[in-house]
């Protein structure tokens, strides 16, 4: 005799595997190591630092 299959439950199950492998997916695509992130905010704060030191100060002309 064949087992029994719940339905619901096969179908949740099924529906939980395609979007664990859609967030792979995406996590692959998109997805940076905590060294990548740490890099392009010292990448940010250079920039922004930078960026500061050349502004003028108003009513200096």
């Amino acid at each position: 005799m064949a087992n029994t299959v719940n339905l619901r439950q096969a179908r949740k199950e099924k529906t939980r595997a395609k979007k664990r492998a859609e967030g792979t997916e995406n996590a692959a695509k998109f997805g940076q190591s905590n060294a990548e992130k740490q890099q392009r905010l010292a990448e940010m704060k250079l920039a922004q630092a930078r960026f500061a030191a050349h502004k003028r100060e108003p009513g200096s002309e």
